[in-house]
């Protein structure tokens, strides 16, 4: 069901304990506050808050990539609060990501998602994301990734 009040806006230094937060409740190997604040740091444009009134209830930051042949988005970090998953806030973030890399030259994003993460695989292969190949031992508990890409040409 989708939720019309949720709102996307650029993340602020003030938005960090909420995205922790959030992070926290969700990944057995969360980032700490230091790496949130590096990547809005280094990436202010590319990292988002979606809110529903005043409360914080997902993000997702990224990064952009020039291997030399090609330039590409690569989504650090996306996650809704798990009372407000289905509601539409995953969807309008990894849109608004895709959007932002699109207008820096990217030609496609990727991200990694957990290999056991299931429902995660399928809400990015809803929104055109292909699996490319696994990464071995990409987590800090040995759990392999998908690298997955969704082209925009």
């Amino acid at each position: 069901m989708q939720n019309t009040n949720i709102q996307i806006r650029r993340a602020r230094q003030a938005d960090l304990p909420g995205i922790c937060a959030i992070e926290h409740e969700l990944f057995p190997d969360p980032w700490d506050e230091s790496a949130f604040r590096d990547a809005l740091h280094l990436f202010p444009g590319l990292f988002f808050v979606a809110e529903n009134g005043n409360e914080i209830i997902g993000f997702v930051s990224a990064g952009m990539e020039d291997t030399g042949d090609a330039i590409y988005g690569h989504i650090m970090n996306i996650a809704v609060h798990t009372a407000s998953q289905g509601q539409g806030a995953g969807g309008n973030l990894l849109h608004r990501i895709e959007f932002e890399c699109m207008i820096l030259g990217a030609g496609a994003v990727q991200l990694e998602v957990r290999v056991s993460n299931l429902n995660a695989q399928r809400f990015y292969q809803k929104n055109r994301y292909a699996q490319v190949f696994m990464v071995d031992n990409y987590y800090s508990n040995g759990e392999d990734a998908l690298l997955m890409m969704r082209w925009f040409t």
